[in-house]
């Protein structure tokens, strides 16, 4: 898909490739230009982990990104975490089953966003340890007794939520707000 171009001369690109990854890519003026800048968001669907590299002239800035929900048991478990761990296992297995894939879109689209937000704010081991309890924790036991909506319900208002409170502040969407 080529670039498409907003009222202000900001040049928008999104696709999914063939493994089911999406890239975004803002420019600020047509990218054929040498002299373009840009922010480019590419996230793997499956991890949703991926990067976010911001091109300017002749330097270039990129940040690993990822899945808060993998973050936060990332830090509840610490040194023992693994990626195929019980909390891990059970959310996949909801979200596979259960969530829509528009909202699963949706959150691998934010997610990323977020969790860079948060890898730089001091207070980060508080915050992964409020959405382990009050996300990740409380989704799995619901999950675990039933409680499919109710699951649901909370994924759902947690992502708007942490979308609300992070990205309204965030740099990136700062700067790609500011761009359109």
């Amino acid at each position: 898909m080529g670039a498409s171009k907003n009222q202000k001369g900001v040049y928008l690109e999104g696709h999914t490739d063939k493994g089911g990854n999406m890239h975004v890519n803002v420019y600020n003026n047509n990218p054929t230009n040498p002299n373009h800048s840009s922010i480019h968001v590419n996230v793997n669907s499956k991890t949703g982990k991926g990067t976010i590299v911001e091109k300017s002239g002749s330097s270039k800035t990129t940040t690993n990104i990822g899945c808060y929900l993998t973050s936060a048991c990332m830090r509840y478990y610490l040194n023992n975490f693994q990626d195929n761990c019980f909390e891990l296992s059970v959310l996949r297995w909801f979200r596979d089953n259960f969530v829509s894939e528009e909202d699963i879109k949706i959150y691998y689209e934010v997610a990323p966003l977020i969790v860079n937000i948060i890898e730089k704010d001091q207070d980060k081991a508080r915050i992964y340890d409020y959405i382990y309890d009050t996300i990740v924790d409380f989704c799995v036991q619901a999950i675990l007794n039933g409680n499919y909506n109710l699951a649901y319900e909370r994924y759902k208002s947690s992502i708007l939520n942490l979308q609300e409170i992070f990205l309204r502040k965030s740099e990136v969407s700062k700067k790609l707000i500011k761009s359109l």
